[in-house]
């Protein structure tokens, strides 16, 4: 990841995702510390709480969140979160540890449960789901939310749109997302990517 930043340019995030919880020893939390204060990163994440596969330990991975929510509560950072069918879960925690800025990436959850992120300071991920014509539920919220609580992204490689299943995802993608998102909220594109850039700083404390 520093790498990248150091050839790209790039904003970057650090931090212990669920997924590979079988990698994450205790020690990785006091790294983390370190890293964060050393390498000041424009968030902590991508962490969060995966409920969808069965092989990781939901209390392992609630304790691990609950600790890096404090370390961007000490580093003065938001969060970008992994939600997979854990949205209320993920919601008590970032109101336990006060963390009030952030993106909930691939938002996936009911209209109830985006105005809960919203009201906690956070905007949502809208990427590739929203492509798939059977996806009613996440092209409706994506037209009616509030213009404010929105973000765009790829989740490279994955999360690969409709129109492309057969080959990876890349941040390319970002230019149709952005054409179909204001078909559907019947808008003209570019006030719309203004817009968007300007969440994205706001989610990431960088405006």
């Amino acid at each position: 990841v520093l790498a990248m930043r150091e050839r790209y340019g790039c904003w970057i995030a650090l931090g212990l995702h669920p997924i590979y919880l079988d990698r994450h020893l205790d020690d990785h939390l006091g790294l983390l510390d370190a890293a964060l204060a050393a390498h000041a990163p424009a968030a902590v994440g991508e962490i969060g709480l995966d409920f969808y596969l069965p092989e990781l330990d939901p209390a392992r991975q609630e304790a691990l969140l609950a600790e890096q929510l404090k370390l961007a509560r000490k580093h003065g950072l938001p969060a970008v979160l992994h939600v997979r069918r854990s949205v209320d879960r993920v919601l008590k925690h970032l109101r336990e540890q006060k963390v009030e800025c952030g993106i909930a990436h691939a938002f996936n959850g009911s209209e109830q449960q985006a105005q809960a992120f919203i009201r906690q300071g956070f905007k949502l991920g809208f990427g590739g789901a929203m492509t798939y014509s059977g996806s009613r539920r996440i092209r409706a919220l994506a037209a009616s939310l509030p213009l404010s609580s929105l973000v765009l992204e790829t989740d490279a490689p994955d999360i690969r749109p409709e129109y492309a299943r057969d080959m990876p995802n890349e941040p390319f993608q970002l230019a149709r997302f952005v054409e179909l998102l204001a078909e559907l909220r019947g808008m003209e594109v570019a006030p719309l990517r203004r817009a968007l850039r300007d969440n994205t700083l706001a989610a990431l404390a960088l405006s």
